[in-house]
């Protein structure tokens, strides 16, 4: 299954401004029983979003139903830390997020976002600070352009490593990538 291609997004900001929230919170380790994506969602934050008896939490920042139009999830700093789990990125797809916006993200969530589909997007400290007071507010997120701005004049402008934006911008996976050129890696090989 490829990632849908990331171009530009037109959203909604969901705001959750704790710190150093890593994968065990994003998906608790109890739902880590597939190796499909399909589904997680449902997980996405669950201890967060559930009381021990699976009743919804309506204290919880995220709803219950899932994203929405707030497909764009700005949190605090040291996002995706602690242990490697390709389930997070999967489970905040399934989700409905598309991108994961910090003034630090975790570097192997950051890789294992990027090999599935979610742009996690840093940005310096100043628009970090302002998006944490604005939740709900409209983005526009440009991987093109490597922009980001929202309704209200905030614009920032954010790195993504080459390869991995050259697959979001395309809809694949680093695989797919490769298998896109297969008839050129056939008629090196055959040259060779």
């Amino acid at each position: 299954m490829q990632p849908d291609p990331f171009k530009r997004l037109e959203a909604r900001t969901l705001v959750v401004r704790q710190s150093n929230i890593d994968t065990d919170q994003i998906i608790p380790a109890r739902f880590l029983t597939t190796t499909t994506r399909e589904g997680l969602g449902k997980s996405a934050f669950y201890d967060w979003r559930y009381t021990g008896d699976d009743q919804p939490k309506n204290a919880s920042p995220f709803p219950v139903a899932g994203a929405g139009e707030r497909q764009v999830l700005v949190a605090g700093p040291n996002f995706g830390c602690g242990s490697s789990r390709e389930h997070a990125p999967w489970a905040l797809l399934d989700y409905g997020f598309r991108a994961v916006v910090s003034s630090d993200i975790a570097d192997i969530f950051k890789s294992n976002a990027l090999k599935n589909g979610l742009l996690p997007v840093e940005v310096d400290a100043e628009t970090h600070a302002a998006l944490l007071e604005r939740p709900g507010v409209a983005i526009a997120i440009d991987l093109e352009e490597c922009t980001l701005t929202t309704e209200d004049g905030i614009a920032a402008s954010f790195t993504v490593e080459p390869f991995a934006r050259r697959c979001l911008l395309d809809g694949v996976d680093p695989l797919g990538h490769i298998l896109a050129h297969d008839a050129q890696i056939a008629e090196y090989e055959a040259a060779a």
